[in-house]
């Protein structure tokens, strides 16, 4: 843990602030935030209702800094998605396609995926970040031996690969057990599991926008053996569709839940839903939403080091004013990103790393590269 120095002043600021407040729960909220309190459920709820969002944005941006200093954490990785060919009909997905003979259907072939791993190789990148579609004519060796060919090829990179959805989808595929599958794909070279699929827990909303997958205690179970078995993992949520306030709350409760006890999640990550394409549809979340989910998610997590502000989702502008509200990591250079932005999203592919850096200094933070652990590469003062 780095303490920022400005951790003094900004916790004199709220104190100042706290007796103005005309809210009484949300002075108390601020009170038990200073004294490093554990924020309960409803806690959570009456952030997301309350309209303070400059001063819920200044106590998180107080945990923030608390934990991490003035760091904002970026990573130099490649993010591919092999194919979009998929058995499930999630209703908020603009990205997959049922069959191989979808006008939209794509699929990639080894040596296009290792092309790509070998692109940000040379850019100094270690960190694959592997998901995609589950098509019905991939076999279980299918996987594996993707992991094999790129370990082969580029033994030091970091495979981030395959969703809980994933890995549950394989356990199907096998007749094997959880965690037989999670040390078959660990043998394989897996090195971390990505958080994709967690989309919202409460199982009434779940059903209707992804009636095929995983149920949430099943998405569970997968992160839990694979702490179990030594694999870090990702998390997410997917918000701004038919969730309530009520349902982001009870996503974020369990998942601090299965943090308490293993310990086993490296980073959570607010996933702004985009409708556009989708059957699902609506409208998007606003970036005061945006920055309230954000704040919300690093004040009640009190057990995680770190919350994403996923710049793919968010867009750049949103996700640099999230580094002030409670996040700490913006996420990478990507290069190259099909899932959100075949639902309409704008942000810009291919970020140089340079950039990044300086979308971190413009927001008053130190850009940090790290590695997909957390480890600091270098520190750009």
């Amino acid at each position: 843990m780095v303490t920022s120095s400005k951790v003094k002043d900004l916790r004199e600021e709220i104190e100042l602030l706290i007796p103005s407040l005309g809210d009484r729960k949300l002075q108390r909220i601020a009170e038990k935030v200073l004294a490093n309190e554990r924020l309960s459920e409803e806690d959570a709820l009456q952030l997301f209702e309350s309209d303070e969002l400059a001063f819920i944005g200044l106590l998180a941006d107080y945990k923030s800094r608390q934990r991490n200093g003035d760091y904002a954490y970026f990573v130099v990785n490649v993010q591919i998605n092999p194919t979009n060919v998929c058995i499930y009909g999630c209703r908020f997905c603009a990205f997959a396609v049922k069959g191989r003979n979808h006008p939209r259907a794509y699929e990639m072939s080894i040596d296009e995926i290792l092309q790509k791993v070998g692109q940000i190789y040379e850019l100094g990148g270690r960190e694959v970040h592997m998901v995609g579609g589950i098509p019905p004519h991939w076999r279980y060796e299918d996987y594996l031996n993707l992991l094999r060919e790129i370990k082969r090829h580029y033994p030091d990179v970091v495979l981030k690969a395959y969703t809980a959805i994933e890995v549950y989808h394989l356990t199907k595929l096998s007749k094997k057990s959880v965690r037989e599958v999670l040390l078959d794909l660990k043998e394989a070279g897996l090195d971390v599991l990505p958080g994709g699929g967690a989309e919202i827990f409460n199982e009434e909303k779940r059903k209707v926008i992804a009636p095929y997958k995983a149920s949430a205690e099943e998405y569970l179970k997968i992160h839990r053996e694979a702490h179990l078995l030594g694999i870090p993992t990702n998390i997410t949520m997917l918000y701004g569709h038919i969730e309530d306030y009520r349902d982001r709350v009870e996503h974020m409760s369990r998942v601090r839940e299965l943090q308490d006890e293993t310990g086993g999640f490296q980073v959570f990550i607010p996933l702004k839903y985009h409708p556009e394409g989708t059957e699902l549809g609506g409208e998007l979340t606003s970036s005061v939403d945006d920055l309230k989910t954000i704040a919300v998610a690093r004040l009640f997590l009190d057990n995680f080091d770190h919350i994403k502000a996923y710049w793919v989702t968010l867009g750049e502008r949103v996700a640099q004013l999230a580094l002030n509200y409670g996040a700490d990591d913006i996420d990478g250079t990507i290069l190259e990103e099909r899932i959100v932005h075949a639902a309409g999203t704008k942000a810009a592919l291919g970020h140089a790393k340079e950039r990044l850096i300086n979308l971190i200094r413009d927001a008053g933070k130190i850009p940090a590269e790290r590695d997909t652990f957390y480890n600091i590469i270098k520190v750009y003062g």
